[in-house]
């Protein structure tokens, strides 16, 4: 889906890698990516690479970028390294090698050196290295992408919005169909469903100067400023109201979601109410149900799950007959204690928690397991 978001913005030679996509491209490529892309956390630019044998190469490759040109010295700085198999004791060496040869060669250059700030920094520099290989990046985007400047209220184990859109994605949502999200938390489903049925760029909802491309010499003002606004023509012009639904059994939950989606100015578009899922009848004949429900990360007991699953079960087969439902889990426990066969399992990650969104395609006489 990342690959498609490139393409879509007009990068070429794009080819997927775990975690991630590589492309090339122009910079308005690069700006678009960055405004459109629902999937992506990061654009980064790659600005060296090369094989290696120790600590001294790392610095000589950094070393070598002419740094004074890509951005001014009075940006302030953070190193981050990522290492796969890489033959190093100590990564916070390598970034304390990799920051210092960048400072070394603006003092070099300029007599001068840049501040660093780990908390916010106004360029941050990425090195990726494996077994042999080294390379290092510019982050085009600064804070990460899934921040889409919306969400003003959280709840605990929060959603990331990426994942969200991805998760709608992948369950085969449009907007001509209906959407429910009945353990709707702080509201990321229901945020990132209506920005796809409005076509609404994420990142228009951020500050355009909080990019960090932005800070970039080479930065096109005007470009960017005629992205925005094209992204902005784009937007459907909004309905009376949306054919999404969202609740929750915690009238917190509920609380945060309607103050995000009033923040977002989507309000009066969405529906929204305290309501259990076990009770709760579906909005429509028909339509796509996706929820993130607790699972024992979160919940904490999984005897409480152990009775939970069997009444979601038994809720779904009697009311949501003709609804796709997807829930996305970490608990692997669930289809077999929901008592309804998946139809789909697909692999995602939470975070750093391996789980799997599972399709349940909800007919008549849905199969049980015994």
């Amino acid at each position: 889906m990342l690959a498609e978001d490139i393409v879509a913005a007009g990068g070429q030679q794009v080819a997927t890698t775990p975690g991630g996509a590589g492309f090339s491209g122009s910079w308005e490529t690069c700006y678009r990516v960055n405004l459109e892309s629902r999937i992506a956390t990061r654009v980064l630019w790659r600005v060296a690479d090369g094989d290696f044998r120790n600590e001294a190469d790392i610095y000589q490759l950094a070393h070598d970028v002419a740094w004074p040109k890509l951005f001014k010295v009075d940006h302030s700085i953070r190193v981050y390294v990522t290492a796969v198999r890489a033959p190093f004791k100590s990564i916070e060496f390598i970034t304390l090698k990799v920051k210092d040869a960048v400072c070394d060669r603006f003092r070099a250059d300029t007599g001068k050196r840049p501040d660093v700030n780990t908390a916010a920094p106004a360029v941050r520099i990425h090195l990726f290295v494996t077994e042999k290989t080294a390379t290092l990046y510019l982050d085009t985007s600064g804070e990460p992408l899934w921040l889409r400047g919306q969400k003003i209220a959280k709840v605990a184990a929060p959603l990331k919005e990426n994942l969200a859109a991805g998760v709608l994605r992948l369950a085969g949502w449009t907007p001509e169909q209906p959407l429910l999200d009945p353990m709707c938390g702080s509201g990321t489903l229901l945020l990132e469903a209506a920005g796809m049925a409005l076509n609404d760029a994420p990142g228009l909802a951020r500050d355009m100067h909080d990019f960090g491309f932005t800070r970039l010499t080479n930065y096109q003002p005007a470009l960017w400023r005629k992205l925005c606004m094209a992204a902005a023509e784009r937007r459907v012009p909004a309905p009376t109201r949306l054919q999404i639904w969202g609740s929750d059994s915690d009238d917190d939950a509920v609380a945060r979601s309607a103050q995000n989606l009033a923040h977002a100015g989507l309000e009066n578009l969405i529906e929204l109410r305290r309501a259990d899922l076990l009770e709760i009848d579906p909005p429509t004949a028909s339509g796509v149900l996706i929820a993130n429900p607790p699972y024992g990360e979160r919940l904490g007991e999984s005897a409480e799950l152990t009775a939970f699953y069997p009444r979601l079960g038994d809720a779904l087969k009697k009311r949501f007959a003709g609804w796709h439902c997807w829930f996305l889990s970490a608990d692997p426990n669930l289809p077999k204690l929901i008592g309804l066969r998946p139809a789909r399992r697909i692999p995602l990650y939470n975070g750093a928690l391996e789980c799997r969104l599972y399709g349940f395609p909800m007919v008549a006489g849905s199969a049980r397991f015994t």
